[in-house]
């Protein structure tokens, strides 16, 4: 008789195989018929918590490139960046479909003009089906919500706000600059005025003084906004951070591998089973990581997220309370 596969066995109803939660691949499937390049891309932009608007130095964890550590010059055109990137990627998958992302810093804190440039050069490249704008949700104007509402109506566009935390002593701590309060009234006035628009919303485990209960709370908090989708990611250090200092000191400990795993076990059981999961672990360049070291061996962690799911009988969405 032949044995039952796990993807036979999968109670997840979004999947194709076996894995128990909505992933981006699977959405991209549905979505554009196929695998998509994702673009990164540096639009040149800083943050109100470098410039003094909110704060100084950034996040705690922050590298000087603002998060873009993997796109290329912000001296280049985005139609420049774009090649120079797409020509690591030759061979590792094909260009027949792109997403540009403004990944570095905070992609809508500049004068609409400007980004309407921006935007409309990165819709413009070879292939492009959608665009990802990642940012703050404190830093929505009316002017640039109301040009994101109009790029929604041209593209799948992908709007990702950076909460990290729902608590606000921890959102202090890490010098994030605004408060869960905040976040919510940025989440809903994009999402009135660009119903069209994904909202994506990032959530850092990991972060200093935060257990496993601080973590999954704030899982609950944006499992009730109901998000398009959900990027996870574990805290790592970074040569040159704040965070490296007091890594250095003794006065931070990342995650180990079992208790992230198991984290993002149970995590995923909060979310809603539409929730798209964008991502489950973040990978910092090799060359810059201090710690975890277990966080470079990125497809081991989605396989232990995936054996903690099938030995747990767990998936996205079980534990959902609307």
């Amino acid at each position: 008789m032949k044995k039952e596969t796990q993807a036979a066995k999968n109670p997840f109803p979004f999947s194709d195989s076996n894995k128990r939660y909505y992933t981006y691949d699977y959405y991209l499937k549905r979505t554009f018929g196929g695998k998509c390049v994702k673009i990164p891309l540096d639009g040149g932009f800083t943050c109100p918590n470098r410039d003094g608007t909110c704060g100084t130095g950034g996040c705690v964890y922050c590298s000087n490139r603002g998060s873009g550590d993997f796109a290329a010059s912000p001296r280049l055109t985005v139609k420049e960046q774009y090649d120079a990137v797409l020509a690591r990627m030759t061979g590792k998958w094909p260009a027949t479909r792109c997403i540009p992302y403004f990944q570095a810093y905070t992609n809508t804190y500049g004068p609409p003009e400007r980004l309407c440039r921006l935007y409309e050069e990165a819709l413009a490249l070879p292939g492009a089906v959608g665009l990802n704008i990642a940012t703050r949700a404190d830093c929505l104007p009316d002017a640039v919500l109301a040009l994101l509402a109009e790029f929604s109506k041209k593209t799948v566009l992908t709007v990702e706000l950076g909460l990290q935390t729902a608590d606000d002593a921890t959102a202090a701590r890490i010098g994030r600059g605004h408060t869960f309060a905040d976040f919510q009234a940025g989440y809903d006035r994009l999402r009135k005025a660009a119903p069209r628009a994904r909202i994506g919303v990032h959530l850092i485990f990991g972060l200093p003084g935060e257990a496993q209960a601080d973590m999954l709370q704030s899982v609950r908090q944006t499992a009730a906004l109901m998000p398009d989708e959900v990027k996870l990611h574990l805290l790592y250090v970074l040569r040159g951070t704040r965070l490296a200092d007091l890594w250095q000191a003794g006065d931070y400990l990342p995650m180990t591998r079992q208790d992230y795993v198991e984290t993002v076990g149970k995590a995923l059981t909060l979310l809603p089973p539409s929730t798209v999961i964008g991502r489950l672990t973040g990978d910092g360049e090799a060359e810059s990581l201090l710690a975890p070291l277990w966080s470079r061996k990125k497809i081991a962690v989605l396989n232990d997220v995936d054996k903690w799911l099938y030995q747990n009988d767990a998936y996205q969405g079980k534990a959902y309370a609307p």
